[in-house]
């Protein structure tokens, strides 16, 4: 019997996502100035507040408050209407020293005997139903709400958009796992007051989101996912009716509460460790990453169509616990999950240090994956300048995504007899 499977996503104005990337923000600039910062930073937004918190071992200053103030901006929340605006909130530090007791159980001498920043288990998952190896509906959800902020900045075909909005996408599959037809689309957009009344304004915005916004969505999918796109879809737009109140006023937002949005939409597993404002001595983050890139690279190689791999740590100890693989009893290899675990551990160097260095972690690469997704990106590179009244200017040419890259597809192929 058909099934259906949904995602969701949240916009960079949602109130969750402004604390991420904040948080990522601070971490970049530790990072471009002392690369061997070691960060733990929380941020909560509210009315009219932003409250950084947390614990940070580094050589540099920084003037988090205007950093914080910068990103509110960047985002969008620039009006006094909104409640919430990077120039007039009031942007209180709580931040202080990292622990000399997990300090030392992390930082060794010689950095390939670095240990594990915390206990945990970390998942990354990969599946072959999208062309960037993610799941479909969480991919479209993004796709939806990353065009919906560039409609609301062109501010040209719809001018009246506010920057908070979520995403929801279901999707009906077949028994063999095959998508057939996308169900329904939830699109919440924060918006202007409208002068009309409610009912003419709501089919305004449904009219502009499924003319305007979904075509321009659908343009960016391959053919095969379009023709999953019909007449009968069922479109939830604002479904509660008036969006006006939005962001921190009309929701607190903390650091790290959307993680199934950051990772893979449900699909998979997910160990519960947040990402953002964490440095990469933190396994909640770099294994979080090692995982998707081993995943993806083995479905890549067609070790299956879809695979989830877990590994887990103890903190202070420089080896993982365990590696765990699942193929959802779809391996093209006649090996057990057991024997394909044993060959990604001879593969794949899981050592904190090594995944800092395999990835190119211990780079200022953060704010980039603090909003519609962490995974499922393209690689790229890009110059990233920083300034600090206390450290000057540092430019970074970096390398963003690297757990995305496809480049150990050969030795897999090689390993597997592929």
């Amino acid at each position: 019997m058909a099934y259906l499977f949904t995602s969701e996503s949240v916009s960079e104005g949602h109130p969750d996502k402004i604390a991420d990337q904040i948080s990522d923000t601070l971490l970049d600039n530790f990072l471009a100035f002392d690369e061997d910062s070691k960060v733990a930073c929380e941020t909560l937004v509210t009315t009219g507040q932003v409250v950084l918190a947390g614990e940070v071992r580094s050589n540099t200053y920084l003037d988090v408050q205007n950093i914080a103030r910068e990103v509110i901006n960047d985002i969008g929340y620039t009006k006094g209407a909104y409640k919430f605006s990077g120039d007039s909130c009031g942007v209180i530090s709580l931040i202080h020293e990292q622990s000399q007791d997990i300090y030392q159980g992390v930082d060794r001498g010689e950095k390939e005997q670095q240990g594990a920043g915390d206990q945990g288990m970390m998942f990354g998952y990969a599946t072959n139903e999208t062309e960037n190896y993610m799941p479909l509906a969480l991919d479209i959800s993004h796709k939806i709400l990353i065009e919906l902020a560039k409609l609301r900045r062109e501010e040209k075909d719809i001018t009246y958009l506010r920057p908070d909005s979520k995403s929801q996408v279901t999707i009906e599959y077949s028994d063999d796992n095959v998508p057939q037809r996308i169900v329904a689309v939830v699109v919440s957009t924060q918006h202007d007051d409208f002068d009309q009344d409610d009912d003419a304004m709501l089919k305004k915005i449904k009219k502009d989101i499924v003319e305007t916004l979904i075509p321009r969505v659908k343009k960016q999918l391959s053919e095969d996912v379009q023709n999953l796109f019909d007449d009968n879809i069922v479109y939830h737009i604002n479904p509660t009716g008036k969006f006006v109140i939005g962001g921190p006023h009309g929701d607190a937002g903390l650091t790290g509460r959307k993680i199934i949005v950051d990772t893979y939409g449900g699909k998979g597993a997910h160990g519960g460790g947040a990402f953002s404002g964490k440095d990469p001595s933190k396994v909640d983050r770099s294994a979080a990453y090692a995982a998707r890139h081993i995943a993806k690279n083995l479905v890549a190689a067609g070790v299956a169509p879809e695979i989830l791999v877990q590994v887990s740590y103890a903190i202070g100890v420089v080896e993982p616990t365990s590696i765990f693989v699942d193929t959802y009893g779809k391996s093209n290899v006649n090996l057990s999950n057991g024997e394909i675990a044993k060959k990604v551990a001879e593969i794949f160097d899981m050592r904190p240090s090594a995944i800092e260095k395999r990835l190119k972690l211990r780079n200022p690469i953060y704010r980039e994956t603090s909003a519609y997704g962490h995974m499922g990106k393209e690689p790229r590179f890009l110059t990233k300048i920083f300034e600090s009244p206390y450290s000057g200017k540092v430019t970074k040419e970096v390398e963003l995504f690297t757990w995305e890259k496809l480049d150990y597809v050969e030795k897999v192929k090689e390993e597997f007899g592929l």
